[in-house]
């Protein structure tokens, strides 16, 4: 409004020359705006920034994503912070596709080589995986401390989440979910099964696996993640296993290599990947004494190619919003279990665990000697942009959006932190 207000009051000018000048100076700082922007994104350009001259000739030589046809088709469902959220709540369901881009219609693909792993391969989810997850539990892999940043609830879900910052890497994260009138059984088997994912997840549209063991329960599976507009999607080649304590389950998944999916320019594969839960049954917050209530500690990181400190900005704007949507995928997965419907090979896969005594558990928290801390304080980012007129802020932000990658990813969340501190300095 402002702005408007401010043209209007231009144009207002009794001639033609005030209205010019009127107008050169209100362009100046404008294009002052753009060159810093143009500046400081090319500066701190990503690693594969020099790729993007290539990537965009290639698209317009093969008729590729970037259209004005996708555009206009796709901006009526732009949803900000939804595509920066870890994967861990939007999980793939797919597969059959043979073409070069998976960006087409979502299918699934549940096909399994249970004779490629019946040897199991080394250092593809190991005994020290479940160790590193033991210590992640318990607060004591030595790593810096954890920063709460949420706690919500709803009157069948409470949530917590925090966040570290390692010397290298993306950031990590670490939530605490617990589920009323779920047990540790069935929330394991819905994170594993793929082929019911489709039915509550929008974000990932293929899921194979491509090789099992039948015996250990370790799974190898690719994932592929739908980006919107003309921006690549992300393809995941995920190890993954379970060990099971009692009702305890230890359920870790990390990126792997695989020589049998070779590496294309589309999906962008992302090689940095971990997401691992502890599940297990907790009291109700009733009060009743009974254990009817289900806790996920999920640890999560991943480099998908953007600047982390913009990611960071875009999880803790979107994350809640999409756990929300989380639970009635879980309620629909228990009414469709209780409809004694065939069970998916997936969720099958979910119940072959490697199970592990108490002892042994003990044995790893008695070996870890290096302590985490947990800060309860949530954070306190200083609001910056009080002293920066609210279009050098916008200005700049759309020339950083467009001197950084062509995925919208990055251009939503710089225009997103753009408005909040624009909103802050009005």
């Amino acid at each position: 409004m402002a702005l408007g207000s401010v043209l209007l009051e231009i144009l207002h000018k009794p001639t033609t020359g005030q209205v010019l000048s009127e107008l050169l100076i209100f362009a100046i700082p404008l294009w002052v705006a753009v060159a810093i922007g143009v500046l400081v994104g090319w500066v701190w350009k990503p690693k594969w920034a020099s790729t993007l001259s290539r990537e965009m000739l290639l698209d317009a030589k093969q008729g590729g994503e970037f259209s004005v046809t996708s555009l206009s088709t796709m901006i009526p469902s732009l949803n900000i912070l939804k595509f920066q959220l870890p994967s861990f709540f939007w999980a793939a369901d797919g597969g059959g596709i043979q073409t070069d881009s998976f960006s087409g219609r979502r299918t699934l693909n549940s096909k399994c080589s249970s004779s490629k792993m019946e040897k199991e391969k080394p250092n593809l989810v190991m005994e020290d995986d479940l160790e590193h997850l033991c210590k992640l539990v318990e607060v004591k892999d030595g790593g810096p401390a954890w920063i709460q940043m949420m706690d919500r609830s709803t009157p069948t879900m409470n949530y917590q989440a925090w966040r570290r910052d390692p010397e290298t890497g993306p950031p990590q994260y670490r939530t605490r979910t617990v589920f009323e009138d779920a047990t540790p059984e069935m929330v394991r088997d819905f994170f594993w099964d793929d082929e019911f994912r489709a039915k509550w997840d929008d974000m990932l549209v293929h899921a194979e696996t491509l090789e099992e063991c039948p015996t250990r329960g370790t799974m190898v599976v690719q994932w592929v993640r739908k980006f919107p507009f003309f921006c690549s999607d992300r393809e995941y080649i995920i190890g993954r296993r379970i060990w099971k304590s009692g009702r305890m389950y230890y359920c870790v998944t990390k990126g792997v290599p695989c020589s049998s999916v070779p590496r294309r320019n589309k999906p962008r594969r992302v090689d940095l990947y971990y997401s691992s839960w502890c599940i297990r049954a907790v009291e109700s917050k009733r009060g009743d004494g009974e254990l009817t209530a289900c806790e996920v500690m999920l640890f999560h990181h991943e480099d998908m190619g953007i600047p982390w400190e913009i990611a960071k900005l875009g999880v803790r704007q979107g994350m809640w919003g999409a756990v929300k949507k989380l639970e009635p995928g879980l309620r629909a997965y228990q009414k469709h279990r209780a409809s004694a419907a065939q069970l998916s090979r997936s969720a099958f896969m979910a119940q072959i665990n490697t199970k592990v005594s108490a002892d042994h558990l003990r044995s790893l928290e008695t070996s870890i000697n290096d302590s985490s801390e947990i800060e309860i304080r949530e954070t306190s980012e200083k609001p910056v942009g009080h002293n920066v007129p609210k279009f050098l802020v916008i200005g700049g932000a759309v020339a950083l959006a467009c001197s950084l990658e062509r995925g919208l990813l990055t251009k939503a969340l710089i225009f997103g932190v753009a408005r909040k501190f624009a909103v802050r300095r009005s």
